[in-house]
């Protein structure tokens, strides 16, 4: 007969199991659909077109897909490099406006300081898609249209309503005795922010650089109304010449092999920035 901590430790043991498949699974239900698109992005020309499954290729690896897909405008590496000048400079900017504003908002007192925030978040409400023809109007009138820094400028834009509610929400967190306790060591604005607040609050920056990152680098519809030169298109513009096809016929291969190129720069930054961006999500959360 078994004791009682014996069937607790049984019942431990069968919770861990549980608890340790379901997480197993879960991951394999999700990365699925990932190792079934960079497989298929390896196979052959010859078998572009058959089934999905079994994903792997059957006589081989072959980059085919992907000679394929840098044939499409003006080569995968020139929109790649788009890509990620765009996106690079997006999380740049962001990062430096809302860690500014984020302070400014949850440390200073001004005027109509809890009108102004308000109007910032209240931004969020109003459909991209409504306020693209003035961008467009304003991008020509500065000589910025056409131009990725414009298209930058655009997404920082965008970006910075949701940036700045994150990052005054990581200072508001910040117990302001450590804050006190900087400036009587003789630590004053600047210097405060950066050597003593910054480290205090990169939650909040992981958080704020990973949404950048990844609106940046999916946007599709700025990108195709503000961009009009080839050479300048970023990866998704890039993807729907490749989705249309040329007379018709669509490389399914070139597709799996684009798709593959967009996915795996988002996993890299998530996978580097995770640990970072859980905290500042929950501590953004409960404020």
């Amino acid at each position: 007969m078994r004791t009682r901590s014996e069937i607790r430790a049984r019942k431990a043991m069968w919770d861990r199991l549980a608890y340790h498949g379901i997480g197993i699974g879960t991951a394999f239900f999700f990365l699925t659909p990932f190792a079934v698109t960079l497989l298929s992005s390896f196979r052959p020309n010859s078998e572009s077109v058959t089934p999905p499954l079994p994903p792997w290729p059957r006589s081989g690896l072959s980059f085919d897909a992907y000679r394929a897909l840098d044939g499409f405008g003006s080569g995968i590496w020139q929109h790649m490099f788009n890509s990620l000048v765009v996106s690079i400079g997006t999380v740049l900017l962001t990062v430096a406006v809302s860690v500014l504003a984020g302070y400014g908002f949850s440390r200073y007192r001004f005027p109509f300081k809890n009108v102004l925030f308000v109007l910032v978040i209240a931004t969020l409400m109003i459909p991209f898609q409504s306020i693209l023809t003035p961008l467009f109007i304003i991008l020509a009138r500065l000589g910025l249209n056409n131009s990725l820094f414009g298209l930058m400028l655009v997404y920082v834009t965008l970006q910075l309503p949701f940036s700045v509610f994150m990052m005054r929400n990581a200072f508001d967190a910040v117990p302001k005795e450590i804050e006190e306790a900087a400036r009587i060591d003789g630590a004053r604005d600047l210097r405060l922010l950066v050597r003593v607040l910054l480290p205090l609050v990169m939650p909040g920056i992981a958080t704020v650089s990973i949404f950048a990152f990844l609106n940046a680098w999916n946007e599709f519809f700025a990108a195709l109304v503000l961009l009009s030169s080839n050479d300048n298109y970023t990866l998704p513009v890039l993807m729907t010449a490749v989705r249309a096809g040329r007379l018709g016929a669509i490389n399914w291969g070139a597709v799996q092999a684009g798709v593959a190129v967009m996915v795996v720069p988002c996993l890299i930054v998530f996978l580097l920035l995770q640990r970072y961006y859980m905290r500042g999500l929950m501590a953004g959360a409960v404020k």
